[in-house]
């Protein structure tokens, strides 16, 4: 069970008008009660609406947002709505609302799912036995694949995005990013950006895509047996399958890898597949043809050391006094040494 925190002063939300909305969809639920936020997270705000007999989960995006990108509500609704009738591990979508009297922006409602969610802060906590950790990162490998084979065409997911040209829009927007957020001469992150560009691989058919798959993302039940819900929609579009591969794969950090690596996942930990096998894997289920595997790993380390270098540049732009920010510099070369590494 996710902890949650009280509202601030500044959060306040109608909650009459929040109880006109649900009750009518959800037949039989008892009125809200207590509005909580989930703590953590770097993106859209979440909050558990809690009721006599049922909990529920509301996001929205965080004041000042441009909600025209990665932050609309109305866009991660749509996807959970078009998704939910051919896959069952989401939370079903109640409602979607405009009415910013009621909270100050759009946001949505969805039923809360009750399961573990494996973080960096609560796995090594956990006692999780080598057998089940290799049974749960199956079982993410499993999941992602059967994300991967739903018909994006019959389904009406293509609609989600621009299949045609995905990898080459992603890695000319990702690289312009880095450069436009360059506050130090990092020779690595040219190296490879420059590699990127050089180095295209095979297009794959098309498939919907998760954009952030990853432990952090996936619930799994009381005993750790099964997947019971994947979260965090907001980027999700249709392109490359390879592309959630490879971005999965830059988070999967080992045992033997550098020890700040341990604070962003709980791969590391005895049991996971390494990553390796977690490609074979992948191979095995999906009958894909992973040859070029290796370049969706490299732009998914590049795409991680420019979001930090994002956040880097905001904070020497005075733009925040989070000393955490201010301190990111190292983890960036560092990515950007593993990038350049993977690539030779």
């Amino acid at each position: 069970m996710e902890k949650t925190v009280a509202l601030s002063e500044k959060e306040s939300f109608d909650l009459n008008q929040l109880n006109d909305l649900l009750l009518s969809p959800v037949p039989g639920v008892t009125p809200i009660t207590l509005i909580t936020r989930f703590a953590g997270g770097y993106s859209n705000l979440t909050y558990q609406l809690t009721t006599s007999n049922k909990n529920f989960v509301m996001r929205m995006a965080p004041p000042g947002a441009n909600i025209q990108s990665a932050h609309d509500m109305g866009r991660e609704y749509k996807v959970l709505s078009l998704l939910k009738p051919f896959f069952n591990k989401i939370p079903q979508p109640i409602l979607y609302s405009t009415n910013t009297q009621i909270t100050g922006t759009p946001f949505y409602i969805m039923e809360q799912l009750e399961g573990i969610i494996l973080r960096a802060h609560n796995a090594p906590k956990l006692a999780i036995s080598i057998t089940q950790f290799e049974h749960c990162s199956k079982q993410l490998v499993e999941t992602l694949a059967q994300l991967h084979a739903i018909d994006i065409e019959s389904t009406q997911l293509v609609q989600l995005g621009k299949p045609e040209g995905y990898v080459n829009r992603q890695v000319e927007g990702w690289i312009k990013r880095y450069y436009n957020a360059e506050t130090d001469l990092i020779a690595s992150m040219n190296q490879v950006a420059e590699w990127l560009q050089n180095n295209h691989p095979k297009e794959q058919a098309p498939s919907l895509l998760h954009n952030d798959f990853k432990y952090d993302n996936i619930i799994f039940n009381n005993d750790l047996t099964e997947v019971i819900g994947v979260l965090d929609w907001e980027m999700a579009t249709v392109g490359d399958p390879l592309m959630d591969l490879g971005a999965m794969l830059a988070y999967w950090f080992e045992q033997n890898e550098e020890p700040i690596f341990k604070q962003y996942n709980c791969t590391w930990l005895p049991g996971n597949l390494s990553r390796s096998d977690l490609i074979a894997y992948y191979a095995l289920i999906t009958k894909r043809d992973l040859s070029d595997i290796n370049y969706y790993y490299v732009f998914g380390l590049f795409k991680n050391a420019v979001i930090a270098q994002q956040i880097y540049h905001r904070y020497k732009q005075g733009f925040s006094n989070d000393e955490r920010f201010g301190s990111l510099l190292p983890l960036i070369q560092l990515l950007g040494e593993k990038a350049l590494k993977a690539s030779l």
